[in-house]
């Protein structure tokens, strides 16, 4: 039982590794799918297709405890996926004129922290430092995924819900707020850590 049990925390091709897989394979659709933001079935497609992605961000890693699935390859994939999804999105909404004017900046603060985060947690892993995720860190997950969801849609979102496009400008500006704390947060935490290596 205990090696069957190894097996599957271990396996490649278990459901939550291939939830993250999905998510990876996710991202140049959706890439594709936005270079056309005036085609409506474009950005539909393009909004569902996210929010799968974004839903499997939640299962994967919930799947895996439960089911005592979890190995080093999902633990590695797994943020690199959402910060692959997230980055794409920012980019190309970016580009289409979705986030635009002084909204840049905060799509421009995501992006960096993304990035810091990242290079901060590969170091932290070296010195074998954990670096959980706090609560804060969740709730900015959330309003920035949330808020991607909200400007993917568009002016096609703005036409079945007034507003929406607004309302995803909020929610990133939000994100970015929690973004630049959470940041903080990591640097003050991991900053023994850094100042002694």
């Amino acid at each position: 039982m205990a090696d069957a049990k190894a097996a599957a925390a271990g396996g490649h091709l278990n459901l939550p590794n291939l939830l993250t897989y999905g998510r990876v394979a996710a991202v140049p659709v959706l890439v594709a799918l936005l270079f056309w933001p005036d085609q409506e079935w474009a950005t539909w497609t393009a909004l569902g297709l996210y929010t799968v992605a974004a839903i499997t961000d939640f299962f994967d890693g919930y799947l895996a405890r439960a089911w005592s699935q979890q190995s080093s390859l999902g633990r590695m994939l797994d943020p690199i996926a959402d910060k692959l999804l997230v980055a794409a999105a920012l980019l190309m909404l970016s580009s289409n004129g979705a986030i635009a004017g002084a909204s840049l900046w905060a799509a421009v603060i995501i992006l960096c922290r993304e990035i810091l985060v990242s290079g901060l947690r590969e170091y932290l892993a070296e010195l074998r430092v954990p670096m959980p995720v706090t609560a804060v860190a969740k709730w900015k997950t959330a309003a920035q995924l949330f808020a991607l969801g909200f400007l993917i849609a568009g002016p096609a979102g703005d036409r079945a819900v007034p507003g929406s496009h607004a309302f995803g400008i909020l929610l990133l500006w939000v994100s970015a707020v929690l973004t630049l704390y959470t940041g903080w947060d990591y640097m003050k935490a991991s900053y023994q850590h850094v100042g002694g290596a």
